[in-house]
């Protein structure tokens, strides 16, 4: 039995209308007055309208910030902050994708420690006091809601992240009325990128232990069932359930081990081409599985059943015929990436130490050229 330490918001909620109690939530930690952290389109669609009236009928008087944008950058954090200072909030909501919901951690971070945000990046910096803070995940994806970690763009292809306990949220809501009518190409990518937390959970080299892998598993099999339902139709609150429940799990996996070198590759294919994080996972995840096959053969067959396979090569052969079934980009082609961008990648790749450390094979320069090359 290895020794580890697991950790993980101290509070779920799950089930379809659940957003509808956040404000009851927060009357109990007596909050007043309130920053709700979301996006413009978010908003523009309605979904946060029933949730922020069940606010105000429990008494509380919000502020909705809707100028978080994908991959925020500095000002979007500090702007979000400002907001808070102006309502004088006393918690926080984030209710969104992984952008809003990071944004929001690090608000209710830098609102309750009075912390500034460039003194906090990196590994256990953040030590002050947040905020209460709630969080509503409206796609099923970054497992952003359970995980101690925000991610901030601060240049041009550059990001830089804040892990710290203090960012786990006192409440992470899981309500599958927040995530109908989510295009099936939403749908796909932050599913497979869920898919990707749990299989990297399970196969990284550190910290992996049972408590991560029964999540992974768990995680693997929620979302590998009801993926292809999600995408087909998306009015289908059990299948919209279910892949909150299964990206939440792999969150709570990947937040106490690890993944490796599938994001350590997909990194710099977002961050230097603008490609979404989910399609990134999707563009490298077969042919990092291939790379690993010697390495981590054994876990993968393990895994294998709970894809509708069996075998390795079973396994590797699932996830592609599932990626290709939802439809999300199979080629870097397919996003603009040619041949001449292999040198880039690459070398931007070997930065993600962090990443490829947990990888069950060692990943040199050459290997990330030779992956870009078959993802061609």
């Amino acid at each position: 039995m290895p020794d580890f330490l697991f950790q993980t918001p101290a509070n779920l909620r799950v089930g379809p209308g659940a957003s509808r109690e956040i404000g009851t939530i927060l009357s109990g930690m007596k909050a007043g007055r309130v920053l709700v952290v979301t996006d413009a389109g978010l908003r523009g669609t309605g979904l946060l309208d029933g949730v922020l009236a069940a606010m105000g009928e429990a008494g509380l008087d919000c502020t909705v910030f809707d100028a978080v944008v994908a991959d925020p950058p500095v000002a979007v954090i500090e702007a979000a902050v400002e907001a808070g200072r102006r309502c004088g909030a006393g918690a926080v909501v984030g209710i969104g994708g992984g952008s809003p919901m990071d944004t929001a951690k690090l608000a209710a971070y830098l609102l309750g420690s009075g912390d500034r945000l460039e003194d906090i990046y990196g590994i256990g910096n953040a030590r002050g006091r947040r905020l209460p803070l709630v969080l509503a995940p409206t796609t099923a994806g970054t497992g952003s809601e359970v995980t101690p970690i925000a991610i901030v763009t601060t240049g041009v292809g550059e990001k830089k992240g804040v892990v710290s306990p203090a960012l786990f949220a006192d409440w992470a809501v899981l309500d599958a009325d927040l995530t109908l009518g989510l295009p099936p190409s939403v749908t796909a990518a932050t599913g497979i990128d869920a898919m990707v937390h749990a299989i990297e959970a399970y196969t990284t080299r550190h910290k992996k232990n049972p408590f991560s892998d029964m999540l992974a598993r768990e995680a693997l099999r929620l979302l590998a069932g009801n993926i292809r339902t999600a995408c087909a139709d998306g009015r289908n609150r059990d299948a919209r359930q279910a892949m909150l429940l299964g990206a939440m799990l792999a969150g709570q996996a990947f937040t106490n081990a690890p993944v490796a070198a599938v994001h350590a590759l997909a990194y710099p294919v977002g961050g230097l081409f603008h490609v979404p994080h989910g399609v990134s996972n999707a563009l490298m995840l077969p042919h990092v599985l291939r790379f690993n096959r010697g390495a981590a053969g054994p876990l993968y067959a393990e895994l294998a059943p709970l894809v509708g396979a069996s075998g390795v090569d079973g396994f590797i052969a699932a996830i592609e015929q599932l990626c290709n079934d939802v439809a999300v980009p199979r080629r870097l082609r397919d996003v603009g990436i040619g041949e001449d961008d292999i040198e880039r990648l690459a070398l931007d790749a070997m930065n993600q130490t962090r990443l490829l450390v947990n990888n069950p094979r060692e990943v040199g320069l050459e290997d990330a050229r030779a992956l870009y090359r078959a993802a061609l």
